[in-house]
């Protein structure tokens, strides 16, 4: 199992829980995704504390911490409001780990183009997003997704809306994709 991922459509006025696969899709590939800095791994989540590549990932990146996310309309408080500002386009100062315990929902970046990837995030999806790149999260039509957040040290998870182009971080992640841009 890979991550599936593809270039959204740009139809505002459709639930952004649908795909919005673009007519006809286009999918990206792993290989591009990699290109700006997204890592990604299978990982067994229903023993993964028993998982080499999740220990491994843990232990070689220093996640210290972790915590478990439920994200259903019954279960996360201020449900409406919590979703809005997944979907916000926005960076984080520091690296977003998630690994997908069950449920789906897909996470968007921007492209070396400014267009909007659509990955898919379903069980067993262990990836990391680099401090600095501009996305956002969204459930899909399941409205369900329980999730391990891991960080280094405590907690941190401050996002920054766009613009945010002022913030080291950004500065370095576009500094560690130059040269990887697609012509």
């Amino acid at each position: 199992m890979g991550v599936e991922a593809w270039y959204m459509d740009d139809n505002t006025d459709v639930d952004q829980r649908e795909e919005h696969h673009r007519s006809p899709p286009e999918h990206v590939s792993e290989e591009e995704i990699a290109k700006h800095g997204i890592l990604f791994w299978t990982v067994n989540p229903d023993d993964y504390r028993n998982d080499a590549t999740y220990n491994k990932v843990r232990k070689d990146r220093g996640y210290s911490y972790e915590d478990e996310i439920t994200i259903t309309k019954e279960g996360l408080p201020n449900y409406e409001e919590k979703i809005k500002s997944f979907f916000e386009e926005h960076l984080h100062l520091d690296e977003e780990i998630r690994f997908c315990l069950d449920g789906s929902g897909y996470f968007d970046f921007r492209d070396f183009k400014e267009r909007w990837v659509r990955m898919k995030f379903t069980k067993g999806t262990f990836f990391v997003l680099p401090a600095g790149i501009y996305h956002r999260f969204t459930l899909d039509t399941n409205n369900y997704v329980k999730a391990k957040r891991l960080f280094v040290g405590e907690p941190v998870w401050t996002p920054y809306n766009r613009p945010a182009d002022d913030k080291a971080q950004r500065a370095a992640y576009l500094e560690s994709i130059k040269g990887l841009a697609e012509d």
